[in-house]
């Protein structure tokens, strides 16, 4: 038992040094930049902590209204033909109010990128 545990371990510790050795021969950055762990050792254009323009804050509001739709969608899917008209009525009802998000980000100039 332990030693096919030993070689599950031998072989994971190889395809991990395989993987980055083959990291190491193919790639184009500056060797002195490798160690850096963030964007494949290039030079950062900006501070990790730079901040974000406002718009995205209202552009991440749409995905994420979005983002809950599907969330809820899924199970109601599966249960939709058990419920019957009633879970229906209960989604439409939640798509006008997700609609109603929406139309609020759309005057709010959330979907602007101008």
């Amino acid at each position: 038992m332990y030693a096919a545990v030993a070689w599950m371990l031998a072989i994971s510790l190889a395809g991990v040094a395989a993987a980055y050795g083959a990291s190491r021969v193919v790639s184009g950055a500056n060797r002195a930049l490798v160690c850096l762990p963030f964007q494949s050792g290039w030079l950062p254009a900006e501070h990790a902590l730079s901040r974000y323009h406002v718009r995205w804050y209202l552009a991440t509001l749409v995905f994420l209204a979005f983002d809950v739709e599907m969330l809820f969608m899924y199970p109601w899917a599966v249960v939709v033909a058990q419920l019957g008209v009633s879970a229906i009525v209960e989604m439409f009802v939640f798509l006008g109010a997700l609609l109603v998000a929406v139309v609020w980000a759309w005057r709010e100039g959330a979907l602007r990128w101008v």
